[in-house]
């Protein structure tokens, strides 16, 4: 009989190019999927809660799939540890109904976005951040922030070629906070997210937080509909996926 399993993966995207798997492209789920082969001598084909791009980490993407292994969930974690490439682990694995699906299933989901701010780059954490030496203006950019709390069409934030019906989404809080370090965080949440969604709209707010747009500007871009509009896509490598609510 086969059980519906979830597993909860972390991930450094630096060396893949994203979560879904392609035919010529080293991905995270081509790889899970060829480690439960090893385990189970079968093909199992897992969905993901969200399709990260490439360069883009995470600390708590989710994924679903249904196998006949007999093997309990702590012995198949376990496995998958043992058997994949150091840069994937798997946090947790369960059991659960089987109408559950990891994508569908989802209410929402977190998103940090990550920039140093200081004259001077990093070295260790380069693949983890993105770098801004120009000072940026902490008080417009949570002033801009504002307009996007809520339900709307994102058109103007969205990427070419995103698979969606529909462009509207809701975002259900958004903050920016700072860390140790000149470390700047820019959090999301949402019941969904368009293509490049995130980085498109902390590309904007950084252009706001530079002083090359203000807080109306920035509403006047998401009421436009018009990507031509909105700032610069903000590099993959600051963006991790942490979260993801059921």
């Amino acid at each position: 009989m086969k059980k519906n399993f979830k597993i909860i993966i972390e991930y450094d995207g630096t060396l893949y190019n994203g979560w879904q798997k392609q035919k010529s492209a080293k991905t995270i789920q081509e790889k899970i999927e060829k480690v439960l082969k090893i385990i189970t001598g079968k093909n199992i084909t897992i969905d993901g809660a969200g399709r990260t791009d490439a360069g883009v980490h995470s600390y708590g993407q989710t994924a679903s799939f249904f196998s006949d292994t007999k093997l309990e969930c702590k012995a198949l974690q376990k496995g998958l540890n043992a058997l994949l490439p150091n840069d994937i682990a798997i946090l947790q694995c369960s059991i659960e109904h089987d109408k559950f699906h990891a994508r569908y299933s989802a209410k929402s989901k977190i998103y940090h976005y990550r920039v140093l701010n200081k004259p001077i780059r990093c070295a260790i954490n380069r693949n983890y951040c993105l770098h801004i030496k120009n000072r940026l203006d902490f008080t417009k950019m949570k002033e801009a922030l504002n307009f996007i709390i809520g339900t709307y069409d994102f058109s103007a934030f969205e990427g070419a070629g995103s698979p969606k019906q529909n462009s509207i989404r809701t975002i259900l809080n958004m903050d920016i906070y700072q860390e140790a370090g000149g470390y700047i965080i820019f959090q999301l949440e949402a019941d969904g997210f368009l293509r490049y969604m995130v980085r498109n709209i902390v590309g904007t707010l950084i252009e706001v937080g530079l002083g090359k747009r203000t807080p109306e500007n920035f509403k006047k871009i998401l009421k436009s509909k018009n990507r031509s509009l909105a700032g610069k896509t903000a590099s993959a490598k600051g963006l991790f996926l942490m979260k993801v609510f059921y």
